[in-house]
């Protein structure tokens, strides 16, 4: 949902729509995450030097509703960043526990600051390592009944690897668990260039999820403040 790898394409409609609707229907005196710790995370990201490609606020509440839809208990994110989605899927329930794969370090470090300053630090796992390497170990904890399925994948990481962090995160899943792959429309070039590598990782995943009989999903495109761009939805069978 964040624009990663490219120019934002914006139009002054799309961002008043946002903020015009976030502001009413995520209201910061009764809902989960405060706009506080919100805002507290963005400007930490921003201090500490991290891109600008976290999910919007629409975009953060639109994967908590979600994940509150799959009824949710125990959710995996590959990409942390700095801990903004992170910090919306944390409070899709009380009970929910999230385990974020992030490979730098200094993003790692900066995401368990703010995810502690929203109170849902006891409740999120960060690993930290590439994720073609965390999540086959994370796959063998599952197996061997020492970490429970999970019924919500968030995947917003380096885009040429979306289909092998998909292929391993379906054997981690539950029937009826949601996978959401981030950025794959990328401004309509899914459908036209391929030469980009992380568009060539795009078509991939929407490809392969479209001939694999564990997962039915379709792409949602979408505008807003942060670009032109979309996400795969997909549902484990």
């Amino acid at each position: 949902m964040s624009g990663q790898g490219q120019s934002y394409e914006t139009d002054p409609r799309w961002t008043a729509v946002d903020e015009y609707a976030f502001s009413h229907l995520h209201p910061s005196s009764s809902t989960a995450p405060s706009t506080s710790a919100l805002d507290h995370a963005l400007k930490q990201q921003a201090a500490q030097g991290l891109p600008d490609i976290a999910v919007s606020p629409s975009q953060g509440k639109y994967l908590q509703l979600t994940a509150r839809l799959a009824r949710a208990k125990n959710i995996l994110e590959v990409g942390t960043l700095g801990g903004y989605s992170t910090i919306w899927l944390a409070n899709a329930g009380p009970d929910v526990k999230v385990v974020s794969v992030e490979v730098d370090e200094h993003h790692a470090q900066v995401a368990r600051e703010n995810i502690d300053h929203a109170g849902v630090g006891s409740r999120v796992d960060i690993r930290l390592g590439p994720g073609v390497s965390v999540l086959p170990q994370l796959a063998q904890e599952v197996k061997e009944g020492k970490r429970e399925k999970f019924q919500f994948v968030f995947i917003d990481a380096d885009k040429e690897n979306n289909w092998n962090y998909v292929d391993v995160a379906v054997g981690m899943c539950e029937p009826g668990a949601v996978v959401i792959v981030d950025n794959v429309v990328r401004q309509g070039k899914l459908a036209s260039d391929a030469a980009d590598p992380r568009i060539a990782g795009a078509r991939r995943v929407v490809e392969n999820i479209g001939k694999d009989g564990r997962l039915d999903g379709i792409v949602v495109q979408t505008v807003g403040e942060k670009s032109y761009d979309g996400f795969l939805l997909a549902v484990v069978k």
